[in-house]
């Protein structure tokens, strides 16, 4: 009778984080374009440049902000115009932060629920200004209250890519519709209960909407500035001036990512990381599908291809000035800041760093050309 071998000891899993490295607590918002950072802690780029880092995930924007703000975290995946809001003091919070890179360009998609889309005549892909207008023209005629349309935060590039596309049909954004703030997982939701008409937001949201059966994709906020930077990576500035070694290392970390990002064969895993860490309550086909730069726009139909509707790219990740100028004029346009402020939050030379660390030194430029306003 043979008697049974004894369990075999197996060793310990290595600890998250190397107690020799600096320790940064970088914030995000689960969201598709938030797969750089996915991405860079699973494939151990953050090692690889000396840094440790702690994914902090966060539910809503004004909470995120709080945190770089107050602490306790040191960085954060912020939307384009945050730091330039956190500058000025909006929402009655001021802190200044250091942009030092791009994370993701455009990634945004515009919603309408079946109450707005039965007042469309025309829904062609995408949807025009002009198509918007008659929609309005079309409730206003039946007696209906103006729609209400959500964006995630009040100073984004939703709210100012939105509020420059209604304008462009002639549609003044702060009587014709009305725009409320909601956390971005809670808009698919909104929608089927019938508080909002639509809402603009990133990825997955968009496409979560529609695979719940509660709307329609009509617009990719890349019809509106093709390639426009959505995500930034930014840091307190007061820390990097302290320090800049961390921050160079994250944003070396990043650039990697999002190479491994922009190759094909590598969307398959990218999705099963997202998936996996960051939107476990979104279907990893759903995830996919945004990574591709396809869209299901509608329920039940084959997915379209939206070039463009995400990106990511060593190259695209360089902070340029013009970006910061265009939010700027958005944010003066629409009474935000005032009419003398002027800032740059970013930091080339950091990023400089950071590429020739990830042996990316002579990028080329990344074509994005602002809308006109």
């Amino acid at each position: 009778m043979s008697e049974t071998a004894p369990p075999v000891a197996k060793p310990l899993a290595a600890p998250a984080f190397r107690r020799d490295l600096p320790l940064v607590r970088l914030g995000y918002v689960a969201l598709t374009d938030a797969a750089p950072l996915m991405v860079a802690a699973g494939l151990g780029l953050f090692a690889r440049y000396g840094v440790a880092v702690d994914l902090v995930p966060t539910t809503s924007w004004s909470a995120l902000r709080d945190r770089i703000a107050f602490g306790p975290t040191d960085a954060a995946l912020l939307l384009g115009p945050m730091p330039l809001a956190c500058h000025f003091g909006l929402g009655g919070v001021q802190v200044d932060l250091a942009v030092t890179a791009v994370a993701g360009r455009n990634g945004n998609t515009l919603v309408f629920g079946h109450g707005l889309l039965a007042d469309c005549s025309d829904l062609a892909w995408p949807l025009t200004p002009a198509a918007m207008a008659a929609a309005l023209a079309t409730r206003r005629a039946a007696g209906r209250p103006r729609p209400v349309f959500a964006v995630v935060f009040p100073y984004s590039s939703h709210n100012y890519l939105l509020r420059h596309f209604l304008a462009s049909g002639g549609i003044d954004p702060d009587h014709d519709v009305e725009l409320i703030v909601l956390p971005p997982s809670a808009l698919p939701e909104a929608l089927a209960e019938g508080t909002i008409d639509g809402f603009c937001a990133g990825e997955p949201w968009g496409s979560r909407a529609v695979d719940l059966q509660v709307g329609r994709i009509v617009l990719s906020t890349s019809s509106i500035w093709p390639n426009h930077p959505e995500k930034l990576l930014a840091f307190r500035a007061d820390g990097v001036a302290r320090d800049p070694g961390p921050a160079v290392a994250v944003t070396a970390a990043l650039i990697q990512a999002t190479a491994w990002l922009a190759d094909p064969a590598n969307a398959g895993k990218a999705a099963s990381i997202l998936h996996r860490t960051a939107l476990p309550g979104v279907p990893a086909a759903v995830i996919a599908l945004a990574l591709s730069e396809r869209l299901v726009l509608g329920a039940g139909e084959m997915p379209t291809a939206v070039p463009g509707a995400i990106r990511f790219a060593a190259a695209a990740t360089r902070p340029l000035p013009r970006h910061t100028g265009w939010l700027l004029d958005a944010m003066r346009r629409w009474g935000h800041i005032p009419a003398v402020g002027v800032i740059d939050p970013t930091r080339p030379d950091l990023w400089q760093k950071a590429a020739s660390q990830a042996e990316f030194p002579d990028l080329p430029a990344f074509a994005d050309t602002p809308p006109a306003a």
